[in-house]
């Protein structure tokens, strides 16, 4: 029977799950997956910083919609990359960051760069773990992407030790797992939407705030086409913006501070009423 490595697995089963992309700094102990995951069509991005990866990784997973991958060196290069991280939970990115280990057998024991990883990078993440065999990777990414993907989206993190990354395994003990399908849509109570509708059409001076969640849903023929049915002003988010157009005769974004402080309704949507909106 035919044999894998864990390098190979793991370009495999990230390929699997839609992550085409990758960018990062190789060395010690990540060279072979990097080339694995070129061999497997992903395309690797070399970049000069980690925290720089991060943040390409974050902003590729919310562009492709699906997460994409970070990959470092162990020790201070996983550190350099908790910027993304943190940044991606905050803006509910998805993206996958896997960074090299020391040997499972040295953990412990002061081997090269060895540091506490996956307990560093667990406030920064919605999911993160440590592969301990090669034939469970495929496991692990599928968790890893799931986690990422459903609910908020958000940042994961894998560990991944070297001698995990050199080992091999039978082709038929791998543990093989389907794709995460895309995340289901939910939808709202329709008491709920009525009521809103109300509200929005007895209000004397109302306001919709376009947020991030609409670019995210690929929602932006909706929103034009309920602003162009009702007529309500509106105001973009910095990252709401291009949903609609900011030239708009009914965009307030001129005097945003005006119409957050005069509206007697602001209806959001796919938005956060936090400091950028005067925290409502």
């Amino acid at each position: 029977m035919a044999t894998v490595n864990g390098a190979r697995l793991m370009a495999r089963s990230l390929k699997q799950q839609g992550v085409d992309y990758i960018f990062g700094i190789v060395g010690f102990p990540v060279q072979g997956f990097a080339a694995e995951a070129q061999r497997a069509g992903i395309t690797y991005v070399g970049m000069r910083n980690e925290q720089a990866a991060s943040y390409a990784a974050h902003a590729a997973g919310y562009l492709t919609g699906r997460p994409q991958g970070c990959l470092t060196v162990s020790g201070p290069g996983v550190i350099h990359a908790f910027a993304g991280l943190a940044n991606a939970k905050q803006n509910c990115w998805p993206m996958i960051l896997i960074g090299g280990a020391s040997p499972v057998y040295q953990n412990g024991m002061g081997g090269f760069q060895e540091e506490r990883q996956v307990e560093l990078a667990a406030p920064y993440c919605k999911y993160a773990h440590a592969i301990e065999h090669v034939h469970r990777i495929p496991y692990y990414v599928n968790q890893a992407i799931r986690h990422s993907l459903y609910g908020r989206p958000g940042p994961v993190y894998l560990d991944f030790p070297d001698d995990i990354i050199r080992a091999e395994c039978e082709e038929d003990e791998v543990l093989e797992v389907a794709t995460v399908p895309e995340p289901p849509r939910t939808l709202a109570d329709p008491d709920a939407v009525e009521a809103a509708l109300s509200a929005l059409e007895s209000a004397e001076r109302p306001l919709i705030v376009v947020g991030k969640g609409m670019a995210w849903s690929r929602a932006e023929d909706e929103i034009r086409e309920f602003i162009e049915r009702t007529q309500l002003p509106f105001l973009n988010s910095p990252m709401g913006k291009g949903t609609m157009p900011d030239d708009d005769p009914i965009s307030v974004g001129a005097a945003r501070s005006t119409a957050l402080r005069e509206a007697a309704l602001v209806f959001l949507m796919g938005a956060r009423s936090n400091w950028i909106m005067h925290y409502g």
